[in-house]
């Protein structure tokens, strides 16, 4: 009888051959995956399931495992597959699962289920769709496991349309009843942002987990809905339901978000009761609560009595002190964090640089910056971001300018954080430029964006590309609320279309904002209609809109350059009476600046010595400029030495005491004026007129040469001069402050900047239309006499807005009425 493969086997496996696989033998495997490398084949599925339950934590043992698998012929078994994809994933190693699950033949839900888990364990949801729809079309059956694995995947991608796909499988086959796909259905809606149907499914659900009721809670949350939220919570803590450390996270952001103290005072109690005192995350978010809510003391008692920190819950403290304007605590903390070996990332360093930006301190910020450098992470966009912010907001505008251009990769933020920084520091028209560059790159602006470069056309005085810019936010379909709405009526208001303003305004009243009503007073303060500016305030006082402490600032204002003296005492003395507002250092220096122009300069001065506080320099630079408009030396000179005393290195102050002496015809006081400005490095700003023609704005100084048409600008003022003289003009030579002849004064007098950039508007724009001229200064006597002359020669208006308010010249006149 033959012998049978069986009995031959049999007799093998008894005959001890030594064995060549040193690397298996003599390696580092336990005994037990040793003697299954040399068990005879056809082992029982249950051993292979009992050893990767028992090594599957090593990849090599799991290794050694799926080798003899495929060596017995058990690689296809479904549920055997499975276990193997699932352990490859949980140890990360995507590849040799995704392996496992192209060499099964006969895939099953178990296995399909196994590798969308993998997918998703290991950041690769892309996948776990397209297995989801493999699955459909070769009739693998699908349970709820499979539609709640590719519905987390999908609610990740935030891909609401095979996302609606797979609910809609759900709900067909009665998973959304199983409270696990519930709460993934909630949680997709939530994230996709279909809130209202997110709210219908949970309504509709019988039974709600923990996690459902933390996807709703977070959802409110994260829509800053809080009251819902806390809503919520309440419910659920009625229902018996025990809050986890998840839910606590969201209700903790929920009071920091909203403002509720006390509540949050008691949610820390909460969490002290359920015992998650030592949860890093929950009390992380503690200290994130108690700093939006303005308590640092608070937040640094739960930081400091936390036993396990991690990198976040220091980035919390150090946002914290930062948020509430404790820029030195916070680089002690980071000292701290530093010194502690914990090292720190961008987050950290991005608040420390919000913190630089504060306080303008740009040596710390300079050091900041090095540290990024040498930590390689410059490139990080929201870091480099936050840089170009640091230096523009230090008035290091060419630093920013340099990291700005050296940066490979820039969001809208970016090119807004570099357009901003170019227009607080008086770089408006290289703002417009840039801005000229983002759009060729074709980067969308915000809003923002746009708000800015309202700014900088209200500081060009360029009315065209104002409304471009209005036009741009009409078309984009942005949102007219007040800071937009607030931003375009300041630039019609300071381009001198006060009536364009007015009628936005009344537009966007129905808003019942109050910084735009304190916007249209500003600009009828600067146009000279102070009644128009008092109806306003009439218009609030009816709508019981609450007026702020700017509201009288501009009021006040507003009647100091209408001349409307005793309006302006009365609204003072109802500051606090009838508003419950104490004034303040610059209600102070706006009613003092009322009085001066007026010429009450004594009544000014008793204000001055009455005060409750000490006064600041803008109080007494407003009674110097009265000093010098009335032409009371004396004074000036005392109210002078204060304001020297107080600020050596204001340059304003000894410009203005110079021209006191100059008007006086003291030359040696003011050379020593000079010499002591020299001494301290300082420079008078020079002034320049600006005039937009075309789609250019125009910049010129005094005495300025430089302009291709200069030669055809001399030449009309000359005509000019000889004009005005036929009508009767007589130089005001007192204007000039400089120790010279009087033909020379005159001569002085015919290059200032305003007259320079008249004539050339003049020149450029057609008969009859309108010339608009923007001045850093205030416009001097003589040359305001000149534009009334030139207005009515030329039959032009002629619209001059200088460093105080704006004057409209018409037929020989002007709106101030001389007074300003």
């Amino acid at each position: 009888m033959p012998l049978s493969y069986f009995h031959l086997r049999d007799t093998f496996a008894k005959i001890k051959i030594p064995c060549r696989c040193r690397c298996i033998c003599n390696s580092a495997l336990p005994p037990t995956l040793v003697s299954l490398h040399h068990a005879p084949f056809n082992q029982p599925l249950s051993i292979f399931y009992s050893l990767l339950h028992q090594f599957s934590n090593t990849l090599i043992h799991v290794k050694s495992i799926h080798a003899q698998i495929i060596k017995n012929w058990v690689s296809t078994e479904n549920y055997l597959a499975a276990k193997l994809i699932r352990i490859y994933s949980d140890l990360g190693f995507i590849f040799p699962a995704r392996k496992v699950f192209d060499q099964c033949s006969l895939r099953g839900t178990a296995v399909c289920n196994a590798m969308m888990a993998g997918f998703l364990r290991n950041q690769q949801h892309m996948e776990v769709p397209k297995l989801f729809k493999m699955m459909g079309s070769v009739d693998i059956e699908i349970n709820s496991y499979t539609c709640m694995f590719a519905l987390k995947a999908c609610t990740s991608l935030l891909d609401d349309e095979i996302g609606m796909e797979i609910v809609m499988t759900m709900f067909q086959r009665g998973f959304h009843f199983h409270p696990f796909v519930g709460s993934s259905i909630v949680n997709f809606f939530v994230k996709c942002g279909y809130f209202d149907d997110a709210r219908k499914v949970f309504d509709g659900m019988p039974e709600k987990d923990i996690v459902c009721w933390n996807s709703i809670i977070g959802g409110y949350v994260r829509e800053g809905l809080f009251k819902e939220a806390i809503k919520m919570f309440l419910a659920m803590i009625g229902g018996g339901l025990r809050p986890s450390a998840v839910t606590m996270v969201s209700l903790l952001k929920a009071c920091g978000e909203s403002g509720l103290k006390k509540l949050g005072t008691s949610a820390h109690g909460c969490v002290i009761a359920l015992g998650m005192g030592n949860d890093v995350c929950v009390l992380t978010s503690l200290v994130d609560m108690y700093s939006n809510l303005g308590d640092t003391d608070n937040a640094a008692l739960v930081f400091n009595g936390m036993f396990n920190r991690s990198l976040i819950s220091w980035n919390a403290m150090i946002s914290g002190y930062v948020q509430n304007g404790l820029i030195p605590e916070s680089f002690a903390l980071f000292r701290r964090l530093v010194q502690s070996g914990f090292g720190f990332d961008s987050g950290t360093l991005v608040s420390l640089m919000r913190g630089c930006s504060q306080t303008s301190d740009l040596e710390n910020g300079r050091i900041l910056h090095s540290c990024i450098i040498r930590k390689g992470i410059e490139s990080n966009i929201v870091l480099s971001t936050s840089i170009v912010d640091m230096y523009s907001k230090c008035g290091a505008i060419k630093l920013a300018t340099t990291v700005f251009g050296r940066m490979e990769k820039r969001n809208v933020i970016t090119w807004t954080a570099m357009l901003v920084g170019l227009s607080q520091n008086g770089y408006a028209e290289d703002a417009l430029k840039l801005f000229c560059q983002m759009q060729e790159e074709k980067v969308l602006a915000n809003s923002v964006t746009l708000v800015s470069l309202v700014h900088c056309c209200a500081h060009l005085g360029s009315l065209k590309k104002g409304r471009s810019v209005h036009a741009h936010l009409i078309r984009h379909g942005y949102a007219f609320d007040a800071v937009n709405m607030s931003a375009l009526l300041d630039m019609y208001a300071k381009c001198g279309k006060i009536r364009s303003a007015e009628k936005l305004f009344n537009k966007g009243f129905h808003l019942k904002d109050v910084i735009l009503c304190n916007t249209m007073i500003m600009g009828y303060g600067m146009h000279g209609l102070g009644h128009y500016a008092l109806g306003v305030y009439g218009r609030m006082i009816e709508e019981r809109l609450k007026p702020n402490q700017t509201t009288f600032v501009s009021l006040l204002t507003a009647c100091s350059h209408s001349g409307l003296v005793e309006e302006g005492k009365a609204l003072f003395d109802c500051i606090e009476r009838d508003h419950n507002i104490k004034p303040q250092d610059k209600h102070y220096a706006c009613l003092v600046d009322l009085l001066s122009r007026a010429g009450r300069l004594k009544e000014a001065d008793a204000l001055v010595k009455q005060m409750p506080f000490q006064p600041s320099t803008d109080v007494l630079e407003a009674l110097l400029s009265g000093c010098r408009t009335h032409k009371n030396i004396n004074m000036g000179i005392q109210i002078a030495d204060r304001l020297i005393s107080l600020d050596y290195l204001n340059s304003g102050i000894y410009v203005m005491l110079s021209n006191i002496y100059a008007e006086a015809r003291r030359w040696e006081s003011v050379n020593y004026i000079r010499g002591l400005m020299r001494m301290q490095g300082l420079k008078k700003v020079p002034g320049y007129s600006l005039i937009e023609v075309g789609n250019r704005v125009y910049t010129f100084f005094a005495r300025d040469d430089s302009h291709p048409r200069w030669s055809d600008i001399y030449q009309l003022l000359e005509n000019l001069r000889l004009e005005v003289e036929a009508e009767g003009y007589i130089p005001d030579t007192s204007c000039v402050l400089r120790d010279v002849n009087e033909p020379m004064k005159v001569k002085l007098l015919w290059g200032h900047s305003e007259r320079l950039a008249i004539a050339f508007g003049l020149l450029s724009t057609p008969y009859g239309s309108l010339i608009r001229i923007t001045k850093n200064l205030r416009v001097c006597v003589d040359c305001h006499t000149v534009t009334k002359y030139i207005s009515k020669i030329v039959q032009r208006e002629i619209i001059v807005r200088d460093a105080n308010r704006f004057h409209h010249f018409v037929n020989g006149k002007c709106s101030c009425n001389d007074y300003w």
